[in-house]
């Protein structure tokens, strides 16, 4: 794992670190400093669309139990099942970061 990777910045942020044994839809697992639950992230670089828009995939059969994204100055932390329901329900192809920040419950936004 490269020192810098966005998985070992955000592991920082983890007591009770668990990796998987096997290739999964999960990168760590984990419990949040400050908090008592412990969560399977998916924790990826995002990419860029044509556009320059940064973006993300996940799939609705993932594993992992909450979704991280990296900004310049926090951590977005979205609930996978949540988010899945909300795109369902929506009938939605793309969901834009800060639309989800207002209509999802479980978001968490941790400074770096």
């Amino acid at each position: 794992m490269k020192e810098d990777s966005i998985l070992n910045r955000f592991v920082k942020y983890l007591t009770t670190v668990e990796y998987p044994k096997e290739k999964s839809s999960w990168n760590v697992a984990g419990i949040l400093k400050g908090q008592n639950g412990f969560y399977k992230f998916d924790v990826r670089d995002m990419f860029k669309l044509p556009d320059g828009t940064p973006a993300q995939k996940s799939r609705t059969d993932s594993r992992a139990d909450k979704i991280v994204l990296e900004m310049k100055d926090k951590w977005i932390i979205f609930d996978l099942e949540e988010l899945i329901k909300y795109i369902k329900k929506n009938k939605l192809k793309k969901v834009y970061v800060n639309h989800l920040i207002s209509k999802l419950e479980w978001t968490i936004l941790l400074n770096k």
